[in-house]
């Protein structure tokens, strides 16, 4: 019989993230972080554009915590593979894959390796060339490598490269071919929650690796969103939302990507969601402090804006690179308007935050004509969230409660759900109800008003687009 400590049985989660990796023990029992550590990864910048980060590093700082999308190098790839297309629509592939044709997704990075990275072609030429995610990397190493290391990701994450096919789950044939990538160099495609394999050495040499989710995916589960309808959104740099649409895959018609939530088990369901992005949310506040300098401190952004009552009809489009979902604008650009000589930094902070709950809101619009019916609530986490003030605009601008649970790591909660409650695992129950609320934000403003500072938000949001039209 197996022997437990005080917590009972415990399962860890591996975050890696773009800039830290960390490790974070769970009790199945209550959801109660035991214990966590965390250390700092670099991005690396080798020219304008390009964002790297190295494997090897990320392999070597998980291992120690246990004892990229922004990179646009592929923008001329992607264009060129527009030409082929009819129309040049870059939803041209969407109902099989549920994403639009853009550089940010893995293959037409995959595609830019294999034609401009001589090592990657000299490996595919000697037949040793695996491609794969980030969590197929992690899952192959820590498996033991070159030593049978076990080459697979989830459905979830594969989901996100533009190869997989939402119906099979399995890679898309015709879209491998279109990207010249052949599918034998992929992971193979699992479920969510299973036994992929075990740790080949170290600390935790013969346990079980048998969870593994995209980051967003794994928020959705660490909220416990399990049923059709239930959205959440994460705010941190930039700001994603996502909500399940249940067992079927929902097309978006409005702007959104549709992707896979999560599959607790090989022979479970799948379950589909669909998903928006704001590019620019907590980097705003960045931008501000670092090219404008009108901010000193991010803790202090709050205060900041809260010393006036409203923007002062300001409002702030952070379109650094373009807009994303529902718009994908790529060439509009960020632009303050209603600017006087009244308007002062407050305002422009406070316009900042406000600019985050607007695009959430476009977004929760898409969800709701997408999907039939309007969201019960919002369920939030990221850094972001401990701002109260923005935790309240975003009540407010959207009309729905916003609820913020007591626990914050619901990236690293999810992961470790859908690692517990595999098969042959089962020490985390789904049937325990909703994890605990610390608080929950009203909407506390007319409808009148609501609209009338949104239709200005739309005004504002136009005057964003073709600006860079030579993008």
């Amino acid at each position: 019989m197996t022997e437990y400590g005080r917590f009972g049985p415990l399962v860890g989660a591996i975050d890696e993230g773009t800039s830290s990796v960390r490790f974070i023990i769970f009790c199945p029992r209550n959801s109660q972080i035991i214990a966590q550590h965390q250390i700092p990864l670099k991005v690396i910048y080798p020219q304008n554009g390009w964002v790297e980060q190295d494997p090897v590093e990320i392999i070597t700082l998980i291992n120690k915590c246990i004892d990229v999308w922004s990179d646009t190098r592929a923008q001329n790839i992607t264009k060129k593979l527009l030409e082929s297309v009819p129309n040049k629509d870059i939803n041209h592939w969407k109902y099989i894959c549920g994403l639009p044709l853009t550089a940010s997704f893995s293959a037409p990075k995959l595609k830019w390796m294999l034609e401009e990275v001589p090592e990657v072609q000299k490996a595919a030429s000697e037949n040793r060339l695996c491609l794969g995610t980030i969590d197929s990397w992690i899952i192959y190493n820590l498996t033991g490598g070159k030593n049978n290391g076990v080459h697979a990701t989830d459905c979830s994450n594969a989901s996100r490269t533009f190869l997989m096919n939402l119906d099979t789950l399995q890679w898309d044939q015709n879209l491998c071919k279109f990207f010249g990538i052949n599918s034998y160099l992929l992971p193979e495609i699992r479920s969510s929650s299973e036994i992929y394999g075990r740790f080949a050495s170290g600390h935790l040499n013969g346990v079980p690796i048998s969870g593994c989710l995209g980051d967003q995916q794994a928020a959705l589960l660490g909220h416990l969103c399990l049923e059709r309808g239930q959205a959440k959104s994460t705010y941190g740099t930039g700001c994603f939302l996502l909500c399940n649409v249940g067992n079927k895959k929902l097309n978006s018609k409005n702007g959104l990507l549709s992707t896979v939530a999560f599959k607790l088990g090989a022979t479970a369901p799948a379950m589909y969601a669909l998903e928006g992005s704001v590019a620019v949310a907590g980097s705003a506040l960045n931008w501000l402090r670092d090219n404008l300098g009108i901010l000193e401190d991010a803790n202090s952004v709050e205060a900041i804006a809260e010393a006036v009552t409203e923007t002062n009809d300001v409002y702030f489009v952070p379109a650094f690179s373009g807009m994303y979902a529902p718009y994908w604008e790529q060439n509009a650009r960020g632009v303050i308007v209603g600017i006087t000589e009244n308007t002062k930094n407050n305002h422009l902070i406070r316009a900042a935050l406000e600019a985050v709950c607007y695009q959430t809101r476009d977004i929760v619009q898409a969800m709701e004509k997408d999907c039939g019916f309007p969201l019960k609530e919002l369920l939030v986490d990221g850094g972001m969230t401990k701002n109260n003030l923005l935790m309240q605009l975003q009540a407010d601008l959207t009309g729905i409660p916003v609820v913020r649970p007591t626990n914050s790591e619901m990236t690293a909660l999810g992961a470790a759900i859908a690692a517990g409650c595999a098969k042959s695992i089962n020490v985390w129950p789904l049937d325990r109800g909703p994890i605990s609320q610390s608080k929950i934000f009203w909407p506390a403003i007319t409808i009148e008003e609501r609209e009338s500072r949104y239709s200005k938000w739309k005004e504002a949001v136009e005057r964003s687009f073709d600006w860079d039209v030579h993008s």
